[in-house]
């Protein structure tokens, strides 16, 4: 305390009574964080008793990770701690998930031996906001779809129902899966592809349909050839006609095999593939079925 009864503290007297530097008490009161309560004849700052406990606060809140502009905040009462701690947990998240992105992008990159091309794109699409994700995924619906009124409503509610919303916390496989997704969103082969098949579903059928009529909903396939695969029917064998007469009726098989192939071949199954992995929602089941099919048709249709 000085010596001349004020009971007021200088600068020195108050950083040894709170364990703080002197230079950090001086840059806090150029920031108008703690002003002094006066100055003395000499010029030098001096503080009072309050001052000492508002510099704790000031401490315990920097320490806790705070800026200055927020400590501020608080101690003019324009915003109480509560609320500025729960932005900075807020804040803090983002940070923590953002780290985790850099690390699941470094650990696949280490793993994968990444070219400079391949991390910048890993590191780019990884970060992709929520926003642009679904806007990649929304227009690659809709130029699929586009002026195809009579594709199958339940078809067509499948496609807009797609979402990818990787976890908060990726893993390698992961970030390695939503870069083979976007690659594979952004390849103008398989973007036709999967035109060429909701092509050959608005061939079947007429605007306004009730779901699930159309000749190639995954549903019927799945019914009738998963029974056949259970029972170990060859789909080379004979016994594999009468299922693809059920399915198919007469249709010319090497014009129905053309069909099956744009929409349920492998590169559409490693699409569905890679947005449950993304997403972490369960796979796509009855791969197997269909491919079940493929095959037996492919028998007929070389023969």
């Amino acid at each position: 305390m000085d010596d001349d009864g004020t009971g007021l503290l200088t600068i020195g007297e108050l950083a040894r009574a709170t364990g703080l530097s002197v230079r950090t008490i001086r840059y806090w009161s150029d920031e108008d964080v703690l002003a002094p309560v006066t100055r003395s004849p000499g010029g030098y700052r001096l503080y009072d008793a309050a001052s000492v406990a508002r510099l704790e606060l000031v401490r315990t809140l920097r320490e806790l990770g705070l800026g200055l502009d927020d400590v501020r905040r608080v101690l003019a009462g324009e915003r109480t701690v509560a609320e500025v701690a729960a932005a900075h947990v807020a804040a803090l998240d983002a940070q923590i998930r953002s780290l985790r992105v850099t690390r699941a992008v470094l650990s696949t990159i280490a793993r994968r031996g990444s070219t400079t091309e391949e991390t910048t794109l890993m590191n780019r699409l990884a970060r992709l906001s929520a926003g642009e994700r679904r806007r990649i995924v929304t227009e690659f619906t809709a130029r699929a779809l586009h002026g195809l009124d009579a594709v199958d409503p339940e078809v067509r509610e499948r496609m807009h129902a797609v979402t990818v919303e990787p976890a908060d916390d990726p893993t390698p496989e992961e970030v390695d899966a939503w870069v083979e997704l976007a690659e594979m969103i952004e390849d103008p082969d398989f973007r036709a592809q999967l035109r060429r098949a909701m092509e050959f579903n608005a061939a079947d059928g007429e605007p306004g349909r009730a779901h699930g009529r159309s000749p190639w909903f995954a549903k019927r396939l799945v019914e009738v050839a998963a029974p056949a695969r259970a029972r170990g029917i060859d789909p080379e064998s004979p016994e594999a006609n009468a299922v693809l007469r059920d399915l198919f009726g007469d249709a010319d098989r090497k014009d129905v095999l053309d069909r099956m192939t744009a929409g349920f071949n492998e590169r559409v199954a490693r699409y569905r593939e890679l947005i449950a992995l993304v997403s972490r929602t369960p796979a796509p089941p009855h791969a197997e079925d269909f491919a079940w099919v493929v095959a037996a048709l492919r028998a007929r249709a070389d023969s």
